[in-house]
């Protein structure tokens, strides 16, 4: 058996970049706005590095929203358009320096980042002009906590998709019905409208997902992200593991032979 490490992560400190830059995010790194933004361009840059040295093509990580209620369009309409120009002046001295180290930086598309769901991760591509350092960290079950169907992303930006998060999410209606999917409190709150789950214990489409990955060209890893209130860590992976594994295409598609 070959081990090998498909990707490094820094999504804490990446946050940083474009914020928000108050009191919640001192637990990363203390201090002004400033501080912070050169704290999160300076990690991101080592974790570059890093990968280099390694020999590990992609890197997955946040890179934060200044801020991400700016969705809804009150009271400033063009408020979230707004931060595009900051984005590009902030993440395209750090894109140029994942390029010229063989690296790529995979984003991934979640609450509280400015890329969240398909039109803004397309969004992010076309503000800088396609860079091409930058991809995406796909996990389904964000998309589907932000109302977007997953496989529609694969379908739009699949040639982008560097690396995959294998989580699953359940919407839990009796809940949902009072708190919505974007309720506040801890993850294994148990009246959340929404939980993730570990892959094949959720409402995600795995086998739509394996076969428009495929269809996509991608052949890396499905890394299991666990992060399942219900399960301990050892049984929500064997329990992932045994959902996953019967849908691996393992092989290549063969040209047609009826």
């Amino acid at each position: 058996m070959i081990f090998a490490i498909s990707a490094l992560s820094n999504h804490q400190e990446g946050q940083l970049l474009l914020g928000p830059h108050g009191r919640d995010t001192d637990r990363i790194h203390p201090g002004d706005a400033a501080e912070k933004i050169r704290y999160a361009a300076a990690r991101l840059l080592r974790t570059a590095a890093l990968a280099e040295a390694l020999e590990v093509p992609v890197v997955t990580g946040f890179v934060g929203c200044e801020d991400y209620a700016r969705w809804f369009p009150w009271p400033d309409p063009d408020g979230f358009e707004a931060m595009g120009p900051v984005f590009v002046a902030r993440m395209t001295p750090i894109l140029d320096d994942f390029a010229r180290r063989g690296v790529r930086f995979a984003h991934e598309c979640h609450p509280r980042q400015l890329a969240y769901n398909t039109e803004t991760a397309r969004w992010a591509l076309d503000l800088l002009a396609g860079h091409p350092a930058l991809g995406f960290n796909y996990d389904p079950a964000n998309l589907m906590l932000a109302g977007v169907d997953p496989v529609v992303f694969i379908a739009e930006l699949g040639d982008r998709i560097l690396h995959v998060h294998a989580k699953d999410g359940e919407l839990v209606a009796h809940h949902a019905a009072r708190s919505g999917l974007l309720a506040h409190g801890r993850w294994d709150r148990r009246d959340r409208g929404f939980r993730f789950r570990v892959p094949g214990w959720g409402d995600l489409p795995w086998r739509r997902i394996v076969t428009e990955l495929r269809a996509a060209g991608y052949d890396g890893v499905l890394a299991v992200e666990h992060e399942d209130p219900t399960m301990s860590r050892m049984e929500g992976l064997e329990k992932a593991v045994a959902a996953l594994s019967p849908l691996l295409l393992r092989e290549r598609p063969e040209p047609r032979w009826w």
